[in-house]
């Protein structure tokens, strides 16, 4: 089913909250759509998906995979009601927090074979690296802080693992059901500053149901089976619209922790630890919180950096 999306404003955006870049008449499938700031950074993108038939083959072999796992695998109620919404959530890679004092593996724990399963499949591997990609070429000063930090994570912790070879995220999360949507939220864990990938899947109309409603900046956005949207999921509250009866939804995301940024800064310790192993550091560093959102900010691009315009 070839879908047209286009934004539809919950209201009127205070100027000079955004400027959005689209032709209303182009599809979201192959013409992605950046999102800016009043000074031109671009913050978030709606990225679709690559317009040919092996990527397509690929998404409906993710879907596929995820559709069977939501059909046989036995989820708790418990596990199906919780702040994001009302499905099974199976979340898989590096973790820090909780009282972790360096970053772990984490397996889906009862799901772990079902974890292993998603993170095997060639067409959400496929779609993986189509993440890392877009990312890469929307915000690349991002990502390259990314890249960085998984470098000398790599160099401190050699046998840990990422759950996708050709992708920069620490961390993976399947949300399985008929029909996946969410209820206005923050992901608060990650990077403040950082986008998260989000790819949906289904069998749905996607002009009738399945809308990613960004609520700070006032727009709901069509969101088709197999496309992706970079969104800085800490700091912009999202939800999702249902499908209809009858339809289906579930839908990938990859993600990664603050958590884990600030202990690869903190110089691989814990606040605390740091505090009390080198306090000028941590003097140093808590100077810095202050202006962190500064620094974020300026890792993020313009459309004329991108496109090298005179």
């Amino acid at each position: 089913m070839e879908c047209e999306p286009h934004l539809l404003p919950i209201q009127a955006p205070s100027p000079p909250l955004l400027f959005f870049f689209y032709s209303r008449r182009r599809t979201f499938r192959s013409h992605p759509r950046p999102i800016l700031d009043k000074h031109g950074r671009i913050i978030a993108v709606l990225t679709g998906q690559p317009d040919r038939a092996n990527y397509r083959a690929a998404t409906d072999a993710a879907f596929a995979a995820m559709r069977e796992a939501s059909r046989t695998t036995h989820f708790p109620a418990a596990m199906k009601t919780h702040r994001r919404g009302l499905f099974a959530a199976v979340n898989v890679g590096l973790s820090y927090g909780k009282g972790q004092s360096t970053p772990g593996w984490l397996d889906g724990h009862d799901y772990r074979e079902l974890a292993e399963e998603m993170l095997a499949n060639v067409g959400i591997q496929r779609m993986a690296g189509f993440a890392d990609a877009a990312f890469a070429i929307w915000a690349p000063r991002l990502h390259a802080y990314y890249r960085e930090c998984d470098r000398k994570l790599r160099t401190r912790y050699p046998d840990l693992r990422r759950p996708f070879v050709g992708s920069v995220y620490f961390c993976a999360a399947f949300n399985f059901g008929r029909n996946v949507w969410t209820f206005k939220h923050c992901d608060i864990l990650n990077l403040a500053f950082g986008w998260c990938a989000i790819q949906a899947l289904g069998r749905y109309d996607a002009t009738l149901g399945g809308h990613l409603v960004l609520w700070d900046l006032k727009l709901v956005v069509e969101f088709p089976h197999g496309a992706l949207i970079l969104l800085p999921s800490a700091t912009v509250a999202h939800s999702n619209v249902p499908v209809r009866e009858g339809e289906e939804r579930v839908s990938f995301t990859q993600f990664s922790a603050g958590g884990i940024f600030r202990h690869v800064d903190n110089g691989f310790q814990t606040v605390a630890e740091l505090e009390r192993n080198d306090p000028e550091e941590y003097a140093q560093l808590s100077a810095r919180m202050a202006s962190r959102w500064e620094e974020g900010l300026n890792l993020l691009s313009t459309l004329d950096e991108l496109l090298d315009v005179e």
